[in-house]
């Protein structure tokens, strides 16, 4: 019998501390937001939400997919909340179609939510106390089969973790003061201080896990930084061995290597095809968390090459958590360890919460990687092809900034000049300069003053470097140019004939 079996106005009064204590009101809150999109991912549904139970009304921190009023609001009265219903059995309700259900059919929140269908599974806390619903809407009436339902209960499991680790933690002060009084107490009381101060310890990691990963991986400049922040940053939380990163290329998962250990085993299988038989590749097809929890297991369901490369990673207990960006899924989470290890609700919460982090990380990453990759190819695109000459060798070596997202000013250029006269080989100009800055507006300089100073050279006969540059700097003087920098203008002409 739980708090609120035993007396509903104790049970009332629990919830609102506890609400307190999570931090949790009628505001999104990014977290319950992240379950409630789970929720209509996974059940191919236009409306979810995380519901807890307020004062006289129902708070939505995490949503999605309600119309307004209420996304506005965050809050539902009682009169249009059917997880009340949830709330006072303290059982999951489903219903397949509102219009024949008779706690339902004739409820404002059918017309008002849009609500044809509905499943809500229980959240609660530690105790057993139960403090709201995750619910599922769909706008048309529809079976749910077992699948949904056991997705539904999973992630409200997960939810009513989260909710508990975040009540851990505001109690962690109040935890260690009961946990010294129970020390100090009777030997009969000593096994419950030794609980108290275990799951107070698990929620401080937890906790402490993803504030470090909200600061950590805020800081990543890339693919191989985050893969290398990812090795220590995971280290407090069930002491795993290895710990893979893994992004979507399109049909494929690339496997981000450790950048400081070229002799690591997981480089033997740097990419797998989304259909192959691994559990990364697994929890990618499937969109899903997949735990293989021992070598039996993984034998049993996945391929030959799969075991080959755990066997040589030395795992034995493998956990793959997909990351999920603003618009897609990015890729895969894996974690492992080298004895059989229980992944318990709690855990398996904050890695999962923990890999929201992760994603964002990665997202993150990725574009930065594709802008210095734009970058070196439009400072590529920007060089010059060097022409053919007679009698000298022309070849150019640029070195970019070591900024690698950087692109300025600097280049070199090289052309033939009219023939003085026919079948005579022509003169080369030869120039290498610099405009300074490194960014894009030193490089659309660059270009200006590159094909002003070939102008001025050509438009000059008999094409001497100083008349250009002398040319180049009165246009300068009058156009809207503003730049600065160095270079180096000559001219190379062939040897007179007969001349070594």
């Amino acid at each position: 019998m739980t708090r609120q079996d035993r007396d509903p106005r104790a049970g009332e009064t629990a919830r609102r501390r506890v609400l307190r204590l999570a931090g949790l009101s009628a505001a999104p809150d990014p977290g319950m937001d992240r379950f409630a999109r789970l929720v209509a991912r996974l059940l191919h549904v236009p409306a979810a939400f995380v519901s807890l139970a307020g004062e006289g009304r129902q708070i939505l921190p995490g949503m999605i997919g309600l119309p307004e009023p209420w996304a506005g609001q965050r809050a539902l009265p009682l009169s249009h909340s059917p997880c009340r219903y949830v709330v006072v059995s303290g059982q999951p309700m489903v219903v397949s179609d509102v219009r024949a259900d008779e706690r339902l059919r004739t409820s404002p929140a059918v017309p008002s939510l849009g609500m044809a269908a509905y499943g809500g599974m229980p959240l609660t806390d530690g105790e057993g106390l139960v403090l709201g619903a995750l619910c599922a809407i769909d706008r048309e009436p529809r079976p749910w089969d077992a699948g949904e339902l056991a997705d539904l209960e999973d992630l409200a499991a997960a939810c009513s973790a989260e909710l508990r680790l975040r009540i851990l933690s505001a109690q962690r002060q109040s935890a260690q003061k009961i946990l010294e009084i129970a020390r100090a107490g009777a030997e009969r009381a000593r096994s419950e201080a030794e609980r108290l101060e275990h799951e107070a310890q698990a929620g401080l990691d937890h906790a402490e896990l993803l504030l470090k990963a909200s600061e950590e991986l805020a800081q990543t400049s890339g693919l191989e930084d985050v893969r290398r922040r990812l090795r220590d940053l995971l280290a407090g939380v069930g002491k795993p061995s290895y710990v893979g990163l893994l992004v979507a290329d399109q049909n494929e998962l690339r496997r981000i290597p450790d950048p400081d250990d070229a002799s690591s085993a997981e480089r033997a299988v740097l990419t797998l095809p989304t259909g192959a038989a691994f559990p990364s590749a697994r929890a990618m097809r499937e969109s899903r968390t997949v735990f293989v929890p021992d070598r039996e297991t993984l034998v049993a369901e996945y391929s030959p090459e799969a075991v080959g490369l755990f066997d040589r990673l030395g795992l034995t207990t493998v956990m793959c958590l997909p990351l999920w960006g603003s618009r897609a899924l990015l890729g895969v989470l894996a974690i492992g360890w080298a004895k059989q290890h229980k992944v318990g609700i709690t855990e398996r919460a904050t890695l999962t919460a923990a890999s929201g982090y992760i994603a964002q990380a990665v997202e993150r990453a990725q574009y930065l990687d594709e802008r210095i990759s734009v970058a070196r190819q439009l400072q590529e695109a920007m060089l010059t092809d060097l022409p053919l000459a007679n009698s000298i060798e022309i070849s150019a070596f640029y070195q970019p900034a070591a900024d690698d997202h950087m692109i300025g000013g600097d280049w070199y250029d090289a052309y033939h000049l009219p023939p003085r006269s026919p079948g005579t080989d022509s003169a080369l100009m030869v120039t290498v300069g610099d405009i300074t800055g490194h960014d894009m507006h030193a490089a659309t300089v660059m270009g200006q003053i590159r094909s002003m100073l070939r102008q001025a050279t050509l438009d000059h006969p008999p094409h001497s470097p100083a008349t250009a540059l002398a040319a180049l700097d009165a246009a300068c003087a009058v156009l809207p140019i503003e730049a600065g920098g160095t270079l180096v203008h000559a001219r190379l002409d062939p040897a007179a004939p007969g001349m070594p």
